[in-house]
Order: C-alpha cells, then sequence, then structure tokens
C-alpha cells in the first residue's frame, strides 16, 4: 500500500495521509459480491474515471467527464451493456446518473467487475456522495461532499481502492 491508495478502515477511508468518514454498503463487505445484495467488494479496485454534472458543479478535475441528460448505468446482468455507461432510451434495468438528488453530482468511477462484466457479479460500484453519516449505500463507497471533492481533486486515474475483509 502507498499514500496514493484509497484504503478502507474501520474508521473510514485513509488517502494521501488523511482519512475521511465513510459508509459502504448497508450489507457490509463481502467476498462474493452479487447483483443487488447491498454489500461493498471485498478487493483492489482502480479508479477509471471520473464524472460530474456540470449544471451543479464545476470540473472537478481535468480528467472528468459530464453527466448528461440521458446518461445511465446497466445494471442488467442478462444485457451485453451489463455495467457499463449507456444512453437512454435503454429498456433493461439501470441507474439514472443524473440523479434529483445530489448523491451523484460527482462520481469516481471503479473498475470493479469491469470492463468484461461477469453477469451477476454487481455493477455500478462507485465512490460517490452519502445521504447523511451511517446510510448505508447499495455497495458503492460514499463521502462527505467535500472530502470528496478533496479526494476528486488529489487522484489520478488508476489510484487504487483496497477494501480489505
Amino acid at each position: 500500500m502507498t499514500p496514493q491508495d484509497l484504503v478502507f478502515t474501520p474508521q473510514g477511508v485513509r488517502f494521501r495521509g488523511r482519512r475521511f468518514p465513510c459508509t459502504i454498503g448497508k450489507g457490509g463487505r463481502t467476498t462474493d459480491k452479487c447483483e443487488g445484495d447491498g454489500a461493498t467488494p471485498v478487493g483492489i479496485w482502480h479508479i477509471e474515471s471520473v464524472l460530474y454534472r456540470p449544471d451543479r458543479i464545476a470540473r472537478p478535475c481535468d480528467w472528468a467527464e459530464p453527466i448528461l441528460p440521458g446518461d445511465l448505468w446497466s445494471d442488467a446482468p442478462d444485457d451485453d451493456a451489463y455495467n457499463t455507461q449507456v444512453r437512454a432510451p435503454y429498456t433493461p434495468s439501470h441507474e439514472q446518473l443524473r440523479r434529483a438528488d445530489p448523491l451523484y453530482d460527482l462520481v469516481l468511477i471503479s473498475d470493479w467487475n469491469w470492463p468484461v462484466a461477469e453477469p451477476g457479479r454487481g455493477s455500478a460500484i462507485f465512490l460517490h456522495q452519502w445521504r447523511r453519516p451511517g446510510y448505508g449505500t447499495e455497495g458503492c463507497i460514499a463521502f462527505r461532499r467535500d472530502h470528496l471533492r478533496w479526494i476528486t481533486r488529489h487522484l489520478v486515474p488508476g489510484n487504487r481502492v483496497i477494501v480489505r475483509a
């Protein structure tokens, strides 16, 4: 491990000499991730991209891409686009990336079960803003808004996320 790694601990995520409180999946951590289990997968992932809402926040880093109307994320295990960003209209099961609430105003996309997704092994494992402290996610890691922005400003593509059992 290096200071450039985002390391999940019971006290929060360690990154670049700081510790950030966070929440994880309401199903806890798992070594056997399944679609819809609400658990955060144990393992080493990488940050592959950054998405943001340009109508709500300034571009957080030079490699961030805007979330546009119609941007979705497929969570349909039986679809070829499973665990990838897709565009509306898209009939199979999906998540809206452009949400009414602020949770996805800034999203760090991990390479969990990507780029070649194994059907049913989990999709959309992101780092994003939390609802409130202690409120579990569907499997993502969530942070206070200002902490997520700080983390994003100090990331480079490929930074590792480490979640231990």
